[in-house]
C-alpha cells in the first residue's frame, strides 16, 4: 500500500471513492450528498487550505482523507479532518488508520498544532483523537452529535482551551454536515 498526497488527476477517483463508500454504508442519498460535498471541498477550497492524502493499492485509490484549515482565535494552527473513506472491499485491514497516521505525520512536520474531526469516537480514538468539549475548541457550526467532536494535539503540548469562535472552509459551512 502506498500512502501519498493526491495529484490533480486523482480528483474524480477520490470523489467516486467517497461517494461509493458512503452509499454502501449509509445509503444512496448519503453517498450522493457526500459526493457533492467532496467535489465542493476539492473545487472551491483554496489550495493552501486543503490537503488531501490517499492510499493506493497498485494504481487504484482505495482510501482518501481531507484536512482543511480550521480558523481559531489563537496563534495555534488547526486542521479539520473531513471527509475520510476507505473502499468497502478493503475495510478492516488498517488502511484507514495507516492513512490518517501518515497524514498526521505530515501535518506535524509542517508545524500544525491541532487536528480535529467530527465522527465516530471508536474509530478515531485508534489514531489519537479523543472527545473534546466545545469549551476546549468551539465547533464552527452547531453539533448534532456532540460526542463526535474530537481533537488531538500534534505539537506535544496538552490540548488547552481556545476561547472564541472557529471557522471552517466554505464547503464545510453547511449545517447538514454537522
Amino acid at each position: 500500500m502506498n500512502y501519498t498526497t493526491y495529484q490533480k488527476n486523482d480528483v474524480e477517483a477520490i470523489i467516486e471513492l467517497l461517494q461509493a463508500t458512503f452509499a454502501n454504508s449509509e445509503g444512496e442519498e448519503a453517498g450522493k450528498m457526500l459526493g457533492v460535498f467532496a467535489r465542493a471541498m476539492m473545487e472551491t477550497t483554496p489550495e493552501q487550505d486543503l490537503q488531501v492524502f490517499i492510499a493506493k493499492d497498485e494504481e487504484k485509490i482505495v482510501g482518501g482523507v481531507m484536512f482543511s484549515t480550521l480558523t481559531l482565535k489563537s496563534d495555534k494552527t488547526a486542521k479539520l479532518l473531513s471527509p475520510m473513506a476507505v473502499s468497502t472491499e478493503v475495510q478492516g485491514k488498517g488502511i484507514g488508520q495507516a492513512l490518517i497516521n501518515h497524514a498526521l505525520g505530515i501535518l506535524k512536520s509542517q508545524g500544525v498544532d491541532i487536528a480535529v474531526t467530527y465522527g465516530d469516537p471508536n474509530f478515531y480514538s485508534k489514531v489519537g483523537f479523543a472527545q473534546i468539549s466545545e469549551d476546549v475548541i468551539k465547533a464552527p457550526l452547531p453539533l448534532s452529535f456532540p460526542e463526535g467532536w474530537l481533537g488531538q494535539s500534534l505539537n506535544g503540548e496538552a490540548l488547552e482551551a481556545i476561547s472564541g469562535e472557529s471557522g471552517c472552509v466554505p464547503a464545510l459551512n453547511n449545517p447538514e454536515l454537522w
